[in-house]
Order: structure tokens, then sequence, then C-alpha cells
């Protein structure tokens, strides 16, 4: 009975991919899904939104960004490895801060006050799209809730990301007379830090992930993430290109302004 139970893993572990694979499923699923993919985005990037539109996406991403750090402590209160607690807590710090960092929370103040938006209103979170909190908060219940690794994984994202702060960088101070390398700072600074923490996330999938059902929802857990980070730019798109603002959330001044020539 043992040794058809051992003959039987060995068979399962021939199934899964390897590692070389597996890492190209991954990408394969950025390259398909990852939000530099959407509409809004494409807007963004190329001057195209006014500048009320771009507040109402500052305002929606600072829910996500506050959240970064609670849905990290959360997994974090589950690991039982000192290694990969000591080497998550810096994710903490880097949107906390730490003594001599002002950290990424701080950072995109500096975008929503260099866009004229007052800070107490962007702290309360009012204006957010519903859309926005049932994503985001969607993301903090998965990594709560999920396995370990699904809850680690879901930062896969990050192996995307550096391409698209480099893009927003160059997109929007190149466009946009009110963005200047001081609202910028956020994601000059995480270009970086995204590569770091992308890396080890990567090569903590290969390791751990050995199995194909193991692998398999890895792959499930990056796709999650992506439809959360869509669900955010499509959104945006609907309420604040389209027009359909929903009652509550954030009325840009030039809201009659909105529109543009697709």
């Amino acid at each position: 009975m043992k040794n058809t139970m051992l003959k039987e893993e060995t068979q399962l572990d021939k199934k899964a991919w390897r590692p070389k694979e597996f890492e190209n499923e991954l990408r394969i699923i950025g390259k398909e899904r990852y939000h530099d993919n959407c509409r809004f985005h494409h807007l963004l990037h190329s001057g195209k939104l006014n500048k009320g539109q771009v507040q109402a996406w500052s305002i929606n991403r600072y829910y996500y960004q506050i959240n970064i750090s609670i849905k990290d402590s959360a997994l974090m209160s589950r690991i039982r490895e000192p290694e990969l607690r000591r080497k998550w807590i810096h994710r903490i710090l880097d949107h906390d801060g730490r003594k001599n960092d002002e950290g990424g929370i701080e950072r995109w103040y500096k975008l929503t006050d260099g866009l004229d938006l007052n800070r107490e209103y962007v702290k309360s979170t009012d204006g957010i799209l519903p859309a926005t909190k049932f994503a985001v908060d969607a993301y903090v219940s998965f990594v709560k809730e999920k396995s370990i690794l699904e809850g680690v994984t879901s930062s896969l994202t990050e192996l995307f990301a550096p391409k698209i702060h480099k893009e927003r960088i160059s997109g929007m101070l190149e466009n946009y007379n009110f963005i200047n390398d001081e609202t910028m700072a956020y994601f000059k600074k995480r270009v970086d830090q995204a590569t770091d923490d992308a890396d080890f996330v990567l090569n903590y999938a290969l390791e751990h992930a050995k199995t194909r059902e193991q692998q398999e929802s890895v792959c499930n857990a990056l796709k999650f993430k992506t439809d959360v980070l869509w669900v955010m730019q499509d959104a945006l798109y609907q309420a604040y290109v389209y027009g359909s603002i929903p009652p509550g959330a954030f009325i840009p001044e030039d809201f009659n302004d909105r529109f543009i020539d697709n």
C-alpha cells in the first residue's frame, strides 16, 4: 500500500511543469491579463485624460495602496517560518515607511496633493467607486483565506509592474502639465522595489509549487489578482470616460469636460 501511494505521488509529480515551463505559464498570464492592456491605462499614459479623470484614478488607486499593508499583515500573521516573515515584512515598511524613508503611502500623497486634492478627503476614501472597494476588499479576503502559497504568489503581478511604472512615469511627465517629478515619486521608487519583490515571489513559487495542482493554484492566484486590477480600471473607464459615475463617488470639477474623442 505504501509503495503504491509513493508510486502515485511520483506519477503526479511527473505531470508538474518544469521550472521554465511553469515560469512561462505565469508570464503568459501576465501578457494576456495584466492591466497594462486596459484601455484606461492607455488613455492615462498617452495624455488623453483631463485633470479630473487623473484625480479620480489617484483617489481610487489610493484605496488599493492603503490596503497593501493590511493584506500583507494578514498574510504574515499566518506565516510560521521566521525567514519568510523577515522577508515579507519589508513590504509593509516599503508602504508604511521607515525611520529614514517616508514610505509609499506618503509618496502617494505627493501625487494627490499635486493634483490639488484635499488630503483629508483622499484619506476618507469617501469618493472611491463601489467596484474599487469590492475588488480591493476581495483581494484582502483572498490573502486572508487562501493558502500561504496562494497568498504569497498573488503578488506575482509584480513581475509585470516595472514596465507599466516606467511607461506611466515617461508618459505622464511628457503629456500632463500638472504632473512633475515630485508627483511621480511613488512610481519612481517602485520600479526597483517591484523588481526585487517580483524576483523573490517568482523564486518562491518555483521552489514551493512542486505538484501540478500547486502550480495551477499559483496560476489561479495570479489570474485572480489580475482580475482585481482589471476590474478597477474598467470601473474608472465606465465612470469617468463613459460618464456613468455612481452615487457618492468623486465628481471632478471639470466633469462636463470629461469626455474624450476616442
